[in-house]
């Protein structure tokens, strides 16, 4: 027996009964004129099917008298508003469908689900323990009249158990999928909210090209944790014909943090190279497992489908892209979460080509590396044959373990380094002590190729998570010695500290040759994620300035997305110190400030390029196995720069 409040004049009931879903039926509703109207139609023709006068807020019927009752946008038409006469109008529907519906049955609502009527509904039947269900039934890739997803709000009715029994709210996104559970009403109306949001969207990309770059996220659907992350991209200029209107490109694990793949302006160019009018990159993620490309296709087709550009041919082919055909390798070595750092993982990743890197990534912030490492590759032992070629396809190879000290991976890192050919002196390396200070460990790659390559460097770090001193120890080849030393304390404590003293170490100056900052920001919420705001106060600057050479550079790794928090900076910079230097990144937001406390410091070109060169055969002592080139370019660019 079927209860269909607010009838209409909809067809609904009139094709149940003709595609023998149900016989029984029972229409009811307010208007008069629609009951006679109704009773017309159906007449002789369903003779089981009756059309009454009657108001869903005090029905005539027996309690308990139906199995189903069906509600076609009556609730959305009687809720209106969050007026309290309104709701208790709402009340009363409520109250009567829960009393003619059985135990066990059913209440349908087909809504478009506005916030406060889910809420309202799915509240009221929850705190009656009833079981709610929240369908959706039809999305944006229907060919429908309407623009927002159509959702069923399912409430099995239950005897009320005395006390706080346990609510049961599921929602099934798509018709074919089994129900989610939710722990919340507020968890359940946002899941409700976020595929109205993608509808909307969907609605407005398969229109008109967006002017700007659409980010979302794709979820896992037994844990609710992004799986994919997609990137829309609409290059005006490529001009569209039959087989470049559309394409998918899959960014291979690990290599999402590259300006090509990672940053606004690197898409664009990407999408243009690649000479679609519309491309979506998607990125993966690293809590997830993946079935190879084929899997990866096979799984994104039905969804990328909805993102597809106006004007796209009817059956028309999407093409797959990615860099090397495969999706690349990414092993988590070590996961764990720091009181002060967060949850962070250490991964192996390959590369472009053979090599692979460690990388120390705060999840916090999971599309910025904090500190990355190369590999060294393995090599076969003297007398080792090597295997013949398999006929079948290799799977993914097991990244090196051990880590290529020689190699800054990082380019504001290789800046940094560059920026100590500004120290005073005719020959600022061979023979003579250098004092550094590196406010900011990470994995360790900075203060570490500083040591190995100056013999005459005693280098000290300051690091304010214990965590990050034993990553770095494990994970990246970083020890301590005679010339290395790791202090645990905050950067601010510690310049403070060493400029009220006046000493730093017994075997070391007073002052520091060198002074490097290298160290992010927890606070999200700041234009600037490197280094605290505190770092560049101008009383802590003079504090820096204190325990500084004369003749000595301050070298600060600037992260700053806000121009105006930008200029301030630079501004309070330059009232300590009177000579700076900055160095942009290419393709990075990353700014390498160089700050020297005299204006008599200021360096003749010449006699600059002379000590970058004297350096470099510094680095290029007898013995050392590496080939530092690299850094004597990044040095000679700095030269023509400054």
């Amino acid at each position: 027996q079927v209860l269909v409040v607010g009838c209409g004049n909809s067809e609904l009931s009139e094709q149940m009964y003709d595609v023998g879903m149900c016989e029984d039926i029972v229409n009811i509703d307010i208007s008069d004129a629609v009951i006679r109207q109704m009773q017309e139609r159906s007449g002789s023709k369903r003779p089981k099917m009756s059309y009454l006068l009657m108001d869903v807020l005090q029905m005539d019927f027996p309690d308990a008298h139906f199995q189903v009752v069906l509600d076609k946008g009556t609730l959305d038409a009687v809720l209106t508003d969050e007026e309290e006469a309104t709701l208790a109008k709402v009340d009363k529907m409520f109250a009567e469908i829960s009393r003619v519906l059985q135990v066990g049955g059913r209440y349908f609502c087909v809504s478009l689900a506005q916030t406060h009527v889910l809420k309202k509904a799915v509240k009221y039947f929850s705190q009656e323990g009833w079981v709610v269900r929240v369908h959706q039934v039809a999305g944006s890739g229907d060919k429908q009249q309407f623009v927002l997803p159509v959702f069923v709000y399912v409430m099995t009715k239950f005897r009320k158990i005395p006390g706080s029994a346990p609510q049961i709210l599921e929602i099934c996104p798509e018709e074919q999928d089994k129900p989610m559970r939710v722990e919340s009403v507020e968890r359940l109306v946002a899941a409700v909210k976020d595929r109205q949001h993608y509808a909307l969207l969907c609605s407005q990309l398969s229109k008109t090209p967006c002017g700007e770059q659409v980010s979302l996220d794709l979820c896992d659907k037994e844990s609710g944790r992004p799986r994919y992350t997609l990137h829309v991209v609409d290059s005006p200029s490529v001009k569209p014909s039959r087989d470049n209107h559309f394409a998918i490109f899959i960014i291979p694990q690990g290599r999402e943090t590259e300006w090509l793949f990672g940053m606004e302006e690197g898409r664009r160019q990407l999408a243009t190279s690649a000479g679609f009018g519309r491309l979506v990159t998607v990125a993966l993620h690293r809590e997830q497992h993946y079935e190879g490309m084929a899997g990866i296709q096979a799984e994104l087709s039905g969804k990328v489908m909805e993102l597809a550009p106006p004007g796209l041919p009817a059956r028309q082919q999407v093409p797959f892209l990615s860099v090397g055909g495969d999706i690349g390798v990414r092993t988590v070595r070590h996961r764990d979460t720091s009181p002060l750092s967060g949850e962070y993982v250490v991964e192996d990743v390959k590369g472009d080509g053979t090599c692979y890197f460690r990388r120390l990534v705060f999840l916090c912030n999971r599309n910025v590396v904090q500190s990355e490492a190369r590999l060294l590759a393995r090599t076969p032992l003297a007398g080792q044959k090597k295997r013949r070629k398999d006929k079948k396809k290799p799977g993914p190879a097991e990244p090196p373990a051990a880590i290529d000290k020689s190699y800054l991976c990082c380019e504001h890192h290789k800046a940094m380094v560059a920026g100590l050919c500004l120290l005073g002196g005719p020959d600022p390396v061979p023979g003579a002590l250098l004092a550094v200070l590196v406010v900011g460990l990470g994995g360790g790659s900075l203060p570490l190729f500083v040591h190995d390559y100056f013999s005459q460097a005693h280098v000290a770090v300051v690091e304010i998570d214990p965590s990050m001193l034993e990553v770095a120890t494990r994970w990246f080849g970083f020890s301590q010695g005679d010339r290395m030393r790791v202090h645990i304390s905050d950067g601010l404590d510690y310049v403070a500290k060493l400029a009220a003293e006046g000493t730093i170490l017994q075997s070391i100056p007073a002052q520091y040759d060198a002074i490097m900052f290298d160290v992010d920001s927890k606070d999200l919420t700041v234009g600037m994620s490197c280094p605290p705001p505190a770092f560049v106060e101008k009383p802590f600057l003079q504090k820096v300035k204190t325990i500084l050479k004369p003749e000595g550079v301050f070298v600060l790794n600037l992260v700053c997305r806000d121009t105006q928090l930008k200029e301030s900076v630079l501004a309070t910079l330059r009232e300590v110190f009177p000579l700076l230097y900055a160095r942009c990144i290419e393709g990075e937001v990353n700014e390498i400030l160089f700050c020297q406390p005299s204006p008599e410091g200021r360096q003749d070109p010449t006699e600059l390029g002379a000590r970058a060169q004297a350096l470099e055969g510094a680095l290029r002592q007898p013995g050392r196995p590496w080939d530092s080139s690299y850094v004597l370019a990044d040095m000679l660019q700095a030269v023509k720069i400054l």
